[in-house]
């Protein structure tokens, strides 16, 4: 019963499979017209050998003798023709399969919630997308070609050989069960295989990916030989499975040409003892059955091909199949005022038992400041990665504008919404179109300009080769934090959207960068609805509003005056942090 499944499944899988080629059916076509010009050149060069034989070398036919190398030369002009338009269509068919899949998968990606990135299911994306695609378009193409091409040929070689004596034909019977057996046997080894050289193929991937994006963490701590460890390991893995591959391939082929070898052994020695085939019709006989195993050999390995196709799809049909970002509205706003109200959130993230966020409420009006502040592990970033619907809250509501975000489509709530975090990304092309990002349609060139100016990115990019167009490389690691920081300012204030979550965004910086970002957010928190997160509590002191949190509750709320005075919880974060500042002392005192 479990066989019968798998081969459900298997056959339901490559079906799905083929559909990406079905678009390009006609031009498959034409590559299926040039494998019937091989296939019947095939035979025709085969069935010449018989007059070849009889009427030109025994009997010296002066026609024949003109006849047949004209016949041969033309025969193999047909078969270049057929070459050509049955190679050139599969291969055409096979880049554009390729070019579907990739660009399915990445846009997938694109779309995919939070929770599959940071669950580590991602890190064999990279080898989806680069290695597992092209065993996919290989299942779809050169399958195919083979199947169909070699299969006709086969078809044809066997009929001749049939026509010619069947008797003799009969012989070649004995191969059926033979092969059967040895299919099968090489199908479930390859299929096994294949699975895991799709495994270590994505354990690779994610140790260069964790090497290269860590290497200064690497290099900082000498994590050299521990990386290539892990990717030695990885490729090993990959030789060696690659090896167990190779060496059942190479088993199972030399069994089947064995049985051929053997069958055609038979058949030699029948019509030599028999004397009833004359010299051309043996020749003729002997050069099918020695032409057929080309095509049988081809046959016999398209199953390696098309395991491999299917332990691809296993894997890529996975991402494909993941469901996206839920899209739960149907409201598009154009601009929110800015008022934001969490109502009672409750929050656990996927596969745990123990919610990061219970009952937190609290509202902040439009163009004001509200800062988040507790320990580590409090809750701060799970809360502004609610708003923007990175995850949904378990319980509770979070309003814009006293409308439930969850109502709100997932375009029109981001519209409102810019981010500015402790380590922005960058992306490697000019620092305009980092600024300008997202933004579909032509750069507004003024509003650009301003939003540089106001992030004081104008100040380092005027002294770079190229300005505003030069390149940022991979990153954004040609530049500075601090220079990056205001990149990623620069880019919020370009989207001018009315609410802006700052997480730690001056966290990691020098004091000059410090100094300079800091003016920048100044420019950039007016008139807008302002969620700050920060650890060092004097960046906040003048926020409206200061949310305490502990353990995933709010603890206590209130101006930064307000909470010194109560001398709960946020005092004694303050004390903590400002220990040793005779300032901090006399504050605290007040």
């Amino acid at each position: 019963m479990s066989k019968a499944k798998d081969t459900g499944n298997s056959l339901r899988l490559y079906r799905r499979l083929l559909g990406y080629a079905w678009p390009y059916k006609w031009v498959f076509l034409v590559a299926v017209v040039g494998m019937i010009m091989l296939s019947a050149s095939a035979a025709g060069f085969t069935a010449l050998m018989k007059p070849l034989m009889d009427e030109g070398f025994v009997q010296r036919d002066v026609a024949t003798i003109k006849m047949i190398p004209l016949l041969i030369v033309l025969l193999f002009l047909a078969r270049g023709i057929g070459n050509f338009l049955a190679q050139y269509g599969t291969a055409w068919v096979g880049r554009r399969v390729t070019f579907d899949l990739r660009t399915s998968i990445f846009q997938r990606m694109m779309y995919l919630p939070s929770r599959y990135y940071e669950s580590g299911a991602s890190g064999g994306l990279i080898s989806r997308i680069i290695y597992d695609v092209e065993q996919l378009a290989a299942g779809v193409t050169q399958v195919p070609y083979v199947v169909i091409g070699d299969g006709l040929t086969l078809l044809a070689l066997a009929g001749w050989l049939l026509y010619l004596n069947w008797k003799l034909t009969l012989v070649f019977a004995v191969l059926l069960p033979v092969t059967a057996l040895l299919m099968r046997a090489m199908n479930r080894r390859f299929l096994r295989t294949s699975v895991e050289i799709q495994k270590s193929m994505g354990e690779i991937s994610q140790v260069v990916r964790e090497a290269s994006d860590g290497q200064r963490v690497v290099k900082a701590f000498g994590g050299q030989a521990m990386e290539i460890r892990a990717f030695n390991r990885g490729s090993e893995n990959n030789r060696h499975q690659n090896m167990r591959k190779v060496a059942v391939s190479a088993i199972g082929m030399g069994l089947l040409q064995l049985a051929g070898a053997v069958a055609l052994g038979l058949v030699i020695y029948t019509a030599l003892l028999s004397g009833e085939i004359t010299a051309g019709s043996f020749t003729s006989y002997l050069v099918a059955a020695l032409w057929i195993m080309g095509p049988s050999r081809r046959l016999a390995r398209v199953n390696e091909t098309i395991q491999t196709a299917l332990a691809a799809a296993h894997s890529t049909f996975a991402v494909m199949d993941e469901a996206p970002e839920e899209e739960t509205g149907s409201v598009n706003i154009e601009r929110a005022r800015g008022r934001v109200e969490y109502r009672h959130v409750g929050f656990r993230y996927h596969g745990t038992e123990q919610d990061v966020l219970d009952d937190v409420s609290f509202r902040v009006e439009p163009g004001q400041v509200l800062a988040l502040v507790g320990q580590s592990g409090s809750g701060k970033s799970t809360i502004v990665s609610l708003l923007p619907r990175f995850y949904r809250a378990a319980r509770g509501a979070i309003l814009i504008d006293d409308t439930d975000i969850n109502d709100l489509t997932l375009a029109s709530l981001r519209r409102q919404i810019a981010l500015v975090g402790q380590e922005n990304i960058l992306f490697d092309d000019s620092i305009r179109r980092n600024i300008a990002y997202g933004e579909e349609d032509a750069i507004d060139a003024s509003r650009l300009m301003e939003a540089a100016r106001a992030a004081h990115v104008l100040e380092f990019a005027e002294r770079l080769p190229e300005g505003l167009d030069t390149r940022v490389g991979e990153r954004g690691m040609l530049l500075s934090g601090g220079q990056r920081q205001r990149i990623a300012i620069a880019r919020a204030l370009y989207k001018n959207a009315p609410i802006l979550i700052l997480d730690e965004a001056t966290s990691a910086l020098d004091t000059e960068s410090e100094r300079l970002v800091q003016a920048a957010l100044q420019k950039l928190m007016l008139h807008r609805t302002t969620l700050v997160i920060a650890h060092r509590l004097s960046t906040v002191e003048h926020a409206d509003k200061i949310v305490v949190l502990a353990q995933g509750r709010v603890a206590e709320s209130g101006t930064h005056r307000e909470l010194l005075a109560r001398n709960g919880v946020y005092a004694g974060l303050y004390r903590n942090q400002f220990q040793d500042s005779p300032s901090a002392d006399k504050v605290t005192q007040t």
